[in-house]
């Protein structure tokens, strides 16, 4: 038996031992529960998590957080700790890094030993968080013929791999939408996605139809809402519930298409914080109905 198979097998044992059978397993990111089960992408709090990563996190989980998605930036994707005395760090606090975004998913090698250490602290997912602005039709090929081979990487090390889009990933060459490059020409046994769904409206595109389009690939989404500014044509994220988005009816249909898990993200802040802004986008999430 894999370290990772054992360690799945044990804690989802110890974890379900106190929790009603409503609750067990699959469920903890499924049905009508999906909602309360929410994370943050720490990139939302990236400025604080840069000055003192171990403050930052204590306030998001007083804030009522359960769910982290990581980034890799300038401290590494353990913010300057070792895996595991992050886990142990994290679960003294009751979270919980589900996944996180990995630079570098093209170096297999590197790719390789970073979904090694994921394993070993129960992440479910590293995430290609972009690619390159080279928007040629055949460099797409290429980088879904790279996925497959990091979904594979992945999946031998116990854990999933998925890729985040941005608007540019909607853009068509030669009457083909870039995304579409990458999700028909991937395994879907290897990769996910992950639905970004503020920069699906800035590309002009409708959310719900692209999980339509392709149903059960779309696990995770980033949920970030949309505003527009008074010269009607910057934009920006905001506080959710500020924005455009309509988050009940779009989530709601997610989940009837695959979508499991809900991250936060939040990039600009007008007229507030980044901190108050995750406390207060709690609020938003368990108010809810999807």
């Amino acid at each position: 038996m894999k370290r990772r198979d054992f360690v799945l097998k044990s804690t989802l044992f110890s974890a379900c031992a106190g929790i009603p059978f409503s609750l067990q397993a699959n469920e903890l990111f499924d049905s009508d529960l999906a909602v309360k089960n929410f994370g943050i992408q720490l990139y939302s709090v990236r400025n604080d998590m840069t000055k003192n990563p171990k403050d930052t996190l204590k306030k998001l989980a007083s804030y009522g957080y359960k769910y982290l998605e990581g980034y890799e930036g300038s401290l590494g994707l353990f913010w300057g700790m070792s895996n595991i005395d992050f886990k142990k760090y994290l679960d003294d606090l009751g979270l919980k890094m589900i996944a996180s975004h990995c630079g570098e998913t093209q170096k297999l090698e590197s790719f390789n030993k970073k979904c090694d250490q994921a394993a070993e602290i129960e992440m479910d997912y590293l995430i290609c968080p972009g690619l390159p602005r080279k928007l040629e039709l055949d460099v797409f090929k290429r980088h879904a013929e790279t996925f497959n081979k990091c979904g594979q990487i992945a999946k031998n090390n116990g854990i999933k791999f998925a890729y985040h889009n941005h608007a540019y990933s909607f853009e068509k060459r030669e009457g083909v939408y870039l995304q579409d490059v990458l999700m028909k020409n991937t395994d879907s046994k290897l990769v996910d996605f992950e639905m970004d769904i503020y920069w699906v409206v800035v590309a002009g595109e409708d959310p719900i139809v692209w999980f339509d389009k392709h149903p059960n690939r779309f696990k995770y989404c980033h949920v970030k809402d949309y505003l527009k500014l008074s010269d009607s044509k910057s934009y920006e994220s905001c506080t959710l519930g500020e924005g455009s988005i309509d988050f009940s009816n779009i989530l709601s249909h997610g989940k009837k298409k695959g979508l499991e898990t809900f991250i936060i993200e939040q990039e600009a802040y007008r007229g507030t914080t980044p901190l108050q802004a995750a406390k207060d986008n709690v609020d938003y999430m368990l108010n809810l109905k999807v």
